[in-house]
């Protein structure tokens, strides 16, 4: 019976999981319809019952119609223009920018950020752990260290959005033939799923 009982939670659980993330997300994205007037919600009035998933999908279309406007000479002017004027708000404008900064280098096709899972010794020289390299430090940092570095990311477990940032020497670090999806399967599982 425990067996049964074992082999159903293992069947059970991630599929609970999964749909209780997906309402979660699905939910969040559908209070996108409350930025449309009152008349223009596709609920009760229109519809006459409640649609779950409509702001889903509101959100989707309005994201791709946003960048597929942003990829011609127009919207990528109108976009410009933007940016100078968030850049000119005080508090927006310090705030905008690093978001976007960090947005650009994560999302960014040709960036080098978590492309890349590497073995370092942490928290101490006798321990290992799984990081990604994020790039090589930069502006005056580099003038302190001496000899060749690289930046690195280390996600806590089982929770990767947060974690550590560090900077280490490049003979400390060793580069691993895994994806970064492997390597975060491996993190969020502690260890427990194991890459190929």
């Amino acid at each position: 019976m425990r067996k049964y009982f074992l082999t159903g939670l293992l069947i059970l659980v991630p599929l609970a999981i999964t749909l209780w993330v997906l309402n979660i997300i699905v939910g969040t994205l559908d209070q996108s319809l409350l930025v449309l007037p009152e008349h223009w919600r596709p609920k009760l009035t229109l519809l006459g019952f409640n649609v779950p998933g409509l702001g889903a999908v509101l959100t989707i279309v309005i994201v791709f119609c946003v960048g597929l406007l942003a990829n011609n000479l127009i919207g990528n002017y109108i976009l410009r223009l933007w940016e100078k004027l968030l850049h000119r708000i005080p508090v927006v404008s310090s705030l905008y920018g690093s978001v976007k900064q960090v947005s650009d280098t994560l999302f960014s096709s040709s960036g080098n950020a978590f492309r890349k899972a590497v073995l370092i010794p942490y928290p101490h020289a006798n321990s290992y752990t799984i990081a990604f390299l994020t790039g090589t430090p930069g502006g005056d940092v580099k003038n302190h260290l001496v000899g060749d570095y690289v930046s690195v990311y280390v996600p806590t477990t089982p929770n990767p959005t947060s974690g550590f940032f560090l900077m280490m020497a490049r003979s400390q670090v060793v580069e691993l033939d895994m994806t970064v999806d492997a390597a975060l399967k491996y993190i969020v599982s502690m260890g427990v799923v194991a890459p190929d």
